[in-house]
């Protein structure tokens, strides 16, 4: 069959995929004690052989006080051995692999940290219940040395890119959206302040990656709720990653902590989702007020594009559309609209083989029917898909 515009070869910063996919940084659970499990290795291998042009390892914590679950990845010289096995398997399949750089702020757990939460204004987080600690100018310096400190981490491990996580609500949207920030000092106030620690974050990043790691960043078009960052913003951080030195953009969009479905869409199995979670009276407080804290969301295909439409008419770097891509036709419509690459995390869960099976002609759509079961399981073990139980 013909193979459109998919499965043409891309250049991506320094490194050229074999084709436009990318599996999305989507949050696997499969590493216990903060560490990569043989799970999570034969997760992504299995991904790679199954077509993707790269897959991406979601949410390494860049230090320990950047985690939110016990079996999230803490990316730390310990691990880099493991590591290297993994991205020499992908590379042994024919695919590229990357990782995603991240700190959750203010959704930290204390149990799992090792201190306090950090946040830009010491804001209370209902899903973490607990306060946390505004950023001093030592703290933010520290975690943005951490985010270069990652990055070398990441070459050391066989990493051909990394992510930097600037959108959903964690510690780089924090900091970009007034919802979260009210400083009053360099770091608060205009849009321009509040770039202010993406752009140290960025500087530190690309630094690290010198000229051989390309580095993608996952911004927000929108927060998904008022008082939050707005589209009209998203055009001008998009703007400034360019500037800073992004070789592309993931355009996302969603809160976690306030419009989580806005992320993925649908609606979040409550009762699934409360049987995951081990503090009580959050688990009380979600199983009365469920469906009101976690708001449904329409879910349509291609669902983020007529706002990723106002990024790519506003940049020239390479964009990378998320969000609602379950059908062929659907990712041969974005790419033909001038998006260099598309993610997909769901069908790839359901499927590891999916991009593999779309080029031999096997299906032309995905079977996952977002549900979001994957979803409400992930937050106290290995993501997976209901269809296999």
């Amino acid at each position: 069959m013909d193979d459109g515009l998919l499965f043409t070869s891309r250049t991506l910063g320094p490194i050229t995929l074999r084709n436009r996919s990318i599996r999305a940084a989507a949050f696997e659970g499969m590493c216990p004690d903060n560490s990569p499990s043989q799970q999570l290795h034969d997760y992504h291998f299995a991904v790679a052989r199954g077509g993707v042009g790269m897959t991406t390892v979601a949410y390494a914590a860049v230090c320990r006080g950047g985690l939110s679950f016990p079996h999230q990845l803490w990316l730390r010289p310990a691990v880099v051995p493991a590591l290297r096995r993994l991205t020499d398997a992908v590379h042994g399949a024919g695919a590229k692999a990357s990782i995603q750089l991240g700190h959750c702020g203010n959704m930290a757990k204390r149990r799992v940290s090792g201190g306090r939460a950090l946040s830009p204004s010491g804001r209370y987080n209902l899903y973490g219940m607990i306060p946390s600690k505004a950023m001093d100018a030592s703290d933010i310096a520290e975690v943005v040395a951490a985010f270069g400190d990652g990055v070398r981490l990441a070459r050391d491990a066989g990493f051909d890119g990394v992510q930097i996580h600037g959108a959903h609500g964690y510690l780089v949207s924090q900091f970009l959206s007034r919802y979260t920030n009210r400083r009053r000092d360099g770091y608060g106030g205009s849009l321009e302040n509040r770039m202010r620690f993406m752009r140290e974050v960025m500087a530190a990043v690309t630094e690290a990656a010198a000229d051989d790691l390309a580095v993608v960043v996952k911004m927000n078009l929108y927060d998904g709720f008022e008082g939050g960052q707005t589209l009209e913003d998203a055009v001008e951080i998009a703007q400034a990653l360019e500037a800073a030195g992004a070789h592309a953009l993931v355009l996302s969009g969603g809160f976690v902590s306030r419009a989580p479905m806005m992320v993925m869409r649908g609606a979040m199995p409550i009762r699934t989702l409360t049987r995951s979670m081990d503090e009580k009276l959050l688990r009380i407080g979600v199983a009365l007020f469920g469906k009101r804290m976690i708001k449904s969301e329409p879910f349509t295909e291609k669902y983020f594009l007529d706002e990723a439409r106002m990024i790519r008419g506003a940049v020239r770097l390479p964009l990378v559309y998320v969000g609602g891509l379950l059908s062929r036709r659907a990712i041969e419509d974005v790419l033909s609209e001038g998006f260099e690459f598309v993610q997909l995390a769901r069908a790839l869960l359901t499927e590891p083989d999916f991009i593999h099976r779309l080029r031999c002609g096997a299906c032309d759509r995905s079977r996952c029917q977002t549900t979001n079961e994957c979803i409400a399981v992930m937050y106290s073990g290995a993501a997976r898909c209901w269809q296999e139980d």
